[in-house]
């Protein structure tokens, strides 16, 4: 992961003669250490790095602004208004030192011709691990500079703190990933989520039914399957029955033939077995008969405990019964 910092220099004046504006600045004190006044260092191991690294930032039309005391890290950050004085066009390494080559602006020339700005900080990307600088991204013109070599930058500018391990780590990113990339990775997360869930409310109609559209299916389903039960109980029924009326089988095996038929095939073996048995007792009507009732003429049961308890013979109660019938 890369930070960017303002470099803290040696005051590296931008002319020695009133009134000259010059073209190529030294941006950094040859390395490859590069102390700083408030204690803090950078290292410039690899300048021809860090050259290639800006030109191919040119390669893609991004140059390196110069500005007023950072201002386009400072203001603009913020939503101001940071506007630039000069732009690096060239970068070099000259004796193991940064030199760019500024196109000013009327601004700026007018500026450092008139000795408002000495010095000049540059602005960089720089490893946390190792400290040694990566790539340019700004020149601030300054009064205030904190190296010991004319290095024009302010000694109060703060650094990037570094990104956190663990975030990097949990977004999938390498301990080197920059603030840009975790905050691109995080994007990518949310897009995805957003993605997963347009995708559960609007689900594939070849993959997926409404619950509306399901639930009615299984209603139908189960009132199909009622109704089929209802017809197979009404047809093992009625065999049964028919086969009690020929005699093939006794009425008290009634429940246990029932049983049969409602079994998965058991009608059509019910069927077979009935067209093969032969009769077994001629038909009667003893089997739709109340138990217990008696001859036409004799008492049942119930009578016989009424002349009981009336003091009567049954021939009495008889008499009697068929009195009250002629009336």
């Amino acid at each position: 992961m890369t930070n960017r910092s303002i470099l803290q220099s040696m005051p590296l004046a931008l002319c020695s003669e009133e009134g000259a504006v010059p073209e190529w600045v030294q941006l950094t004190p040859e390395g490859p250490r590069l102390p700083s006044r408030d204690g803090r260092e950078w290292l410039l191991p690899d300048p021809d790095a860090v050259v290639r690294a800006y030109q191919a930032s040119l390669a893609t039309g991004l140059e390196a602004p110069v500005d007023f005391e950072h201002a386009t890290h400072v203001k603009g950050e913020r939503g101001e208004r940071a506007d630039a004085v000069g732009w690096v066009k060239e970068l070099a390494n000259r004796g193991g030192a940064l030199w760019g080559r500024i196109d000013w602006t009327e601004t700026g020339r007018a500026a450092v011709a008139a000795r408002g700005y000495r010095y000049v900080s540059p602005g960089f990307f720089f490893s946390p691990a190792t400290r040694a600088v990566a790539r340019l991204v700004s020149v601030g013109l300054t009064n205030l500079p904190n190296f010991a070599l004319p290095a024009l930058n302010r000694s109060t500018e703060p650094e990037n703190p570094p990104m956190d391990a663990a975030v990097l780590e949990a977004l999938g990113l390498n301990p080197t990933a920059t603030a840009a990339e975790a905050v691109l990775a995080i994007n990518n997360l949310k897009a995805a989520e957003a993605l997963a869930l347009n995708r559960a409310a609007t689900p594939d109609p070849e993959k997926f039914v409404p619950r509306a559209d399901h639930q009615l299916a299984l209603n139908r389903i189960a009132d199909y399957e009622a109704a089929e039960k209802a017809r197979a109980e009404e047809a093992a029924l009625a065999a049964v029955e028919a086969a009690i009326a020929e005699g093939k089988i006794a009425p008290a095996s009634r429940d246990y033939h029932l049983a049969t038929c409602r079994a998965e095939g058991g009608l059509e073996r019910f069927r077979a077995f009935v067209a093969a048995q032969p009769v077994i007792a001629p038909p009667s009507d003893l089997d739709r008969k109340s138990p217990g009732a008696a001859a036409p003429g004799k008492l049942d049961a119930e009578e016989l405990a009424v002349c009981r308890q009336l003091g009567m013979t049954p021939e009495e109660f008889a008499a009697a019964r068929a009195a009250e019938g002629k009336e």
